[in-house]
This record gives structure tokens, sequence and C-alpha cells, in this order.
């Protein structure tokens, strides 16, 4: 046997990496690499407050600014009391730059407006937001979404102006603004005051446009048709096609004001009327008041009757009646007071407060000629009345007097209380007539009349005893028998008698011999020599031809 010992293999650690570990280490790299690229593109999350989630899917509805996406809807939540919708958005980040201040968010999907049909596109792709960036200084993640689309952007050239007006609900966003019938502007946004109590309208004046609005610029709300009764008959107006729809503010300077500087300060406050004759009324804020006492009915003037003189209107009825009878007068007093304003700028063209006395004493003049205010019928379809002033220089002397602390007006009656009062002077003169004395005459007249109808019936009854008598009748005999031999004379004379044949036998014959006659007198008065020589003459010689002898 051999003593060889096995030979013991010597274990020997050796260092090497498998390839086989690049693979996970790759992936992860990439994951990493993916996880810094998704954050680093992430942008800010932001908060949007609308008041329903129609059309709104979590993680399909987009957000779009000039129709490219910059952020997705990640969540949508009811408030704690319900009463709106909170959605979260995540924004690219490229789009934190867009959210400021004056950012605003809006739904598109399919709308019918005044403006016509938008968003059609979205029956498809179905509804998204849209994003209008900002440019405030400040930033903002907390947004309110818009029901409509804006007006126009916060950086659009124009200007913003505010009406103020006691009613809400007269304006809605859209609504036109009208400068003569053109549209100029929009309705932007629409809200009420509590503190004040009063709605406020903000428009958006597009530029050049907003050049136009003036220091004293009037706005008024326009309807579609404005249709007004008054004294002066009836008075139609249409709009345009979108106001006569939709309705809409217009505006301008007042004829005869002065425009005053151009407004270009923003939010700038206007107050708003309900029509252009509250526009109108407000222009003549200086005025002189007066009550005048008419002793016949007032029915038929209404508050806003003209004040005339021949014609043109210098003022305005305030009150019908001023106020009723004292309990000490009762209802038995003959007069009834009507408060009127005679207004300054209807009577002077450029005023100031100093001529408010000027037109009081030239007032008070024209009272001392005669000038007086009556009652007269503007129109006979409607009844309403107005009032016209004229000098009379017939007018009975009238004292200054005062009702309560207005100075009195004079008036005197017109119209129809004129023409009742010479109706009841006629009567009264007519009653003042000796009436019994005049019957009394007018028997006699009769009396007599009838004396005298008695005495021409005795002569006609005497007149037909006569012609009843024998020789009386034979006289009618005699003349028929007289006219009877005036027509059988007549009668030979006529188409069927023998003389009148005969001689228009004769004119016969007569006509036959003229007609034979007529050619021989024709000839003779062409060749007179033809009854001695022969009417056809010889033909002068032709010299023949030499040959043809």
């Amino acid at each position: 046997m051999s003593d060889n010992k096995p030979t013991q293999a010597e274990v020997q650690k050796t260092k090497q990496f498998s390839t086989i570990w690049l693979v996970p280490l790759v992936a992860v790299a990439i994951g990493i690499w993916m996880l810094i690229q998704f954050v680093g593109s992430k942008g800010p999350t932001v908060t949007l407050t609308l008041k329903t989630a129609e059309g709104i899917e979590v993680g399909k509805t987009e957000i779009k600014s000039l129709n490219v996406k910059v952020g997705v809807i990640t969540s949508v939540k009811l408030s704690d009391d319900y009463t709106y919708i909170t959605a979260t958005a995540q924004m690219n980040k490229d789009a934190a730059r867009m959210l400021k201040e004056d950012t605003l968010f809006w739904v598109v999907k399919p709308r019918i407006g005044k403006e016509g049909i938008s968003g059609l596109d979205t029956l498809l792709s179905g509804a998204y937001l849209e994003l209008q960036p900002g440019r405030a200084e400040k930033e903002k993640l907390d947004f309110t979404v818009l029901e409509t689309p804006p007006v126009a952007p916060p950086d659009a050239k124009g200007l913003r102006i505010v009406l103020t007006h006691r009613e809400a609900g007269k304006l809605s966003i859209t609504d036109p603004v009208l400068y003569e019938g053109f549209t100029v502007g929009r309705v932007e946004k629409v809200s009420f005051d509590p503190a004040t109590k009063k709605a406020n309208y903000q428009l958006f004046i597009f530029q050049p446009y907003d050049s136009l609005i003036r220091k004293h610029t009037k706005f008024w709300l326009s309807s579609g048709v404005d249709l007004q009764m008054s004294a002066e008959g009836f008075n139609l107006k249409i709009g345009s096609v979108e106001s006569l729809i939709t309705g809409g503010v217009s505006f301008r300077v007042p004829k005869g004001a002065e425009p005053g500087e151009q407004v270009t300060k923003q939010q700038a406050r206007f107050k708003l009327y309900s029509n252009f004759k509250q526009v109108r009324e407000r222009v003549f804020d200086q005025y002189l008041e007066y009550v005048m006492m008419f002793d016949e009915s007032v029915r038929g003037l209404n508050v806003g009757a003209p004040v005339e003189y021949r014609g043109i209107r210098i003022g305005t009825v305030k009150k019908v009646p001023l106020h009723l009878p004292s309990k000490e007068q009762g209802f038995s007093t003959k007069q009834i007071p009507v408060l009127v304003r005679i207004e300054l700028g209807r009577v002077y063209k450029n005023i100031d407060a100093a001529d408010l006395q000027a037109l009081k004493h030239s007032l008070s003049n024209e009272f001392a000629k005669g000038l007086r205010a009556t009652l007269k019928t503007g129109s006979f379809l409607t009844g309403a009345l107005f009032i016209d002033t004229e000098v009379y220089e017939k007018a009975d002397r009238y004292p200054i007097k005062h009702y309560d602390q207005y100075d009195i007006f004079p008036t005197q009656a017109g119209g129809f209380a004129e023409i009742q009062k010479q109706v009841t002077t006629l009567l009264d003169k007519f009653n003042d007539l000796p009436l019994e004395e005049t019957l009394g005459s007018l028997n006699n007249s009769l009396i007599a009349s009838q004396k005298t109808l008695r005495s021409a019936q005795s002569v006609a009854d005497s007149l037909n005893s006569i012609l009843e008598q024998k020789d009386t009748k034979a006289i009618p005999a005699d003349v028929r028998k007289s006219l009877q031999d005036i027509q059988t004379t007549l009668n030979g004379f006529g188409p069927d008698a023998a003389p009148y044949q005969n001689l228009e036998q004769a004119i016969a014959r007569f006509e036959n011999v003229l007609a034979e006659l007529e050619p021989v007198l024709r000839q003779l008065n062409e060749k007179p020599n033809s009854l001695i020589f022969s009417s056809e003459q010889a033909k002068d010689p032709v010299p023949a031809a030499k040959g043809q002898e």
C-alpha cells in the first residue's frame, strides 16, 4: 500500500462584479430621473370655486390658455355648507407666471347667448376651463370661476366706469353700452351694495370711444321700445335690434349742457337714470317754484305736464294738487292749488345762480303787464291738460300774493271753463229778457193773423163761386178750339203734308240737273273756247330722217 496522502484543494476567494446587476441599477436611475423631471415640471396647485361641477371630470377636464393645455383638474368636492364646489387643479410649471391677482377662469361649454352660439367644439372634447393670464404683481392661488367669459381682459385698452342705481336687475352682464345707437362697450359686472342699498353696474368702454365719457355725461336705461303718452301725444322710440331683445344703457351729454373735461380715471362713478326723461329733468336743476290757483277742474293735469309760453316750454308741473284744503276751508273752496317750477335753463341759455333772481324780477314785471296761466287741452285723445301762459292786456290787476311759502303765479280761466262762463252769461241775459210781454205781443199777432186768414178764405170762396158760373166755364172751351186750329195749321207744314213732299221732290230734281251740268261747267272752266273750236288739236310735224321720206 502506498502511503501517499490525498491532495487537499486550496480555496481562494475572487472579487468579481456581475453585469446582471446593471439592469436594476439603470432602471432605478431612470426612475429617479423621471421623478426629478416630474417634480421639476410640476407647477403650483390652485383652488377653484365653482357654483356647479357640471361638465367637470377629475383627471380629464383640462385648463387651457389660448387653446394650450396649462393644467388639469385633480379633485372636485362639495363645500362644507353644500353651497358651492371646490376643485383642485394641478398647473404646469410654465403656468405659474400666469397666476396673478387679476387672473380669470371660466368654464368653456356650449352656450346660446345674446351674441350667438359659442363653445360648439366642446360637444366632442368636453368642457374645459379657460385661463386668462393676469398682469398684476402679486401672485394668487385661489380663484372664483366666472359663469360667463369676461367682456374684456384686465389690460384691455379702454375705460371702466361704475353706474349706481337704486334698483337691481336693471342690467345684465354683456348688455350693450350705446352711444347714439352704436355699441361702444359692454356691462362687465353686476353687484349690489347692502350698505348703500344701491346696485352697481361696471361698464367697460372700448378705446377710442372712452374719449366720449365726460364729466357731465349722463347714463340712462335704454329699452328696445319706449312708448310715452303725455299732453303732447304719443312718443314712440325704437332702439337697436340688440337693445330690443336685451335692453342696455345709453349715454351722452345733454344738449345745451357743458360737457366738461374728459374722464380718464378708472372706476369713476356715475348715476344711472331710469330713462332719458329723467335726464332732461335733471338738466334744469335751477328753478323757481310758484303756486297756481285754478277755479276749474284739474282732472287730466298730471305731474310732469309742461308749462308753456306761446308753445315754448318754460317749466314743469310738480304736484297736483299741492295739498288738500284745510279743515276750516272744507271742500267748498273754489280754487285748487298746483305747484309748478319755472326752470331757468329753459328760459336762458347760459345760466348761473344769479340769474334766478333776475328771472323772478322779470316774472313780477310780467305779472303786472298781464301775464296769466290757463289750463288747455294737450290731447283730445287722452284728455291730458297742460298749462299755457300768455299776456292778457285786459287782465285784472293782480297784487303779489303768497300761498304758504310759495309765491302765486296769477291765473285766468281758459278753455272749456271760459266757454262755460260765456254760456252762463248768455243764459243770464236770456233770463233777463221780458218774456211775458213778448209772449203777449206774440198772441196778439197770432189773433191778427187768424183774422187775415179768415178774410183770405172768404175771398177764395167768392172766387170759386165765380168760376162755377156758366159763362166762366165757356171761356176754356173757346181757348181749346183756338189751340186745335193752330195745331191743324202747323200739321200742314209737317213731313207728311203734301206741300212738304212736293218741295222735297223739286229739290231732288234740281240736284240731278246740277249733277248733269257739272261736266259742262268744268269743261268751260278749263277751255272757254271749246264751244267754238274742237277740243282736239293737231300734233306738231316730226321731220323724218334721211332715206325715210
